[in-house]
């Protein structure tokens, strides 16, 4: 048996760490076998490290990286961890994913336009599922929360252990968050994308709220737990 690819995804600040232990949480509650994988592996592999210096400013500012080669970082991460990904898609009926493909395609993207980023999100796409021949998810959730909500909850994000600082060089620049959600709802009119909004009355929506619709999204279509 093959195991359920569930990524979930959003900008950052919508809850995607949160949303994908919860998504783990209720799928165990139900009798199935789930797991979680968090994107980036700071501490866990090289290149999860090198994002981290990344993120930090060590290589310069967002702009002065081109944002294909910041790509490769984050696809190096993932190729690195391609055995433990492979391993638990072996043990498990469902796999989560916090952050995957999408989100390398969707914050490189945000850094061009038009033709540019068609080219840009192509070669990122070939080198994540062409050369390193990475699973693609049967279901991508996106959590849809507008940039000044997401902000917000960013300012209140606990200390992580690849910054010391209050946000990082992505999560600081709201203006950069904004084209990165452009990229996602772009992304998230294709086939496989389960769109779960996060707000409502210009309020984040309860956390039970968001991880009912997510749930839903994760196991449509899927029959009664195969594993005990």
């Amino acid at each position: 048996m093959t195991a359920r690819l569930i990524a979930v995804e959003g900008i950052d600040g919508s809850g995607k760490g949160t949303q994908s232990r919860l998504l783990v949480d209720a799928l165990r509650a139900a009798g199935r076998r789930a797991t979680l994988l968090s994107f980036p592996r700071y501490s866990e592999t090289f290149f999860g490290a090198r994002i981290g210096d990344f993120l930090n400013g060590r290589f310069g500012s967002l702009e002065a990286v081109d944002p294909f080669l910041a790509s490769l970082l984050f696809a190096g991460d993932r190729l690195e961890s391609k055995p433990a990904l492979e391993a638990a898609l072996a043990e498990h009926e469902f796999v989560v994913l916090d952050r995957y493909v999408a989100s390398n395609v969707a914050h490189q993207g945000a850094k061009r336009e038009g033709a540019e980023r068609t080219e840009l999100i192509r070669r990122i796409e070939h080198v994540e599922f062409a050369l390193n021949a990475l699973p693609r998810p049967d279901v991508t959730v996106w959590l849809d929360l507008p940039v000044p909500l997401a902000t917000r909850l960013i300012a209140a994000k606990a200390q992580r252990d690849y910054t010391d600082k209050a946000a990082d060089l992505q999560e600081a620049d709201a203006e950069y968050l904004a084209r990165t959600a452009a990229v996602y709802a772009e992304l998230a009119a294709g086939d496989g994308w389960a769109p779960v909004p996060c707000s409502a009355d210009g309020e984040v929506r309860s956390m039970e709220a968001i991880a009912a619709d997510v749930l839903s999204a994760a196991t449509e279509g899927c029959g009664p737990p195969g594993r005990g």
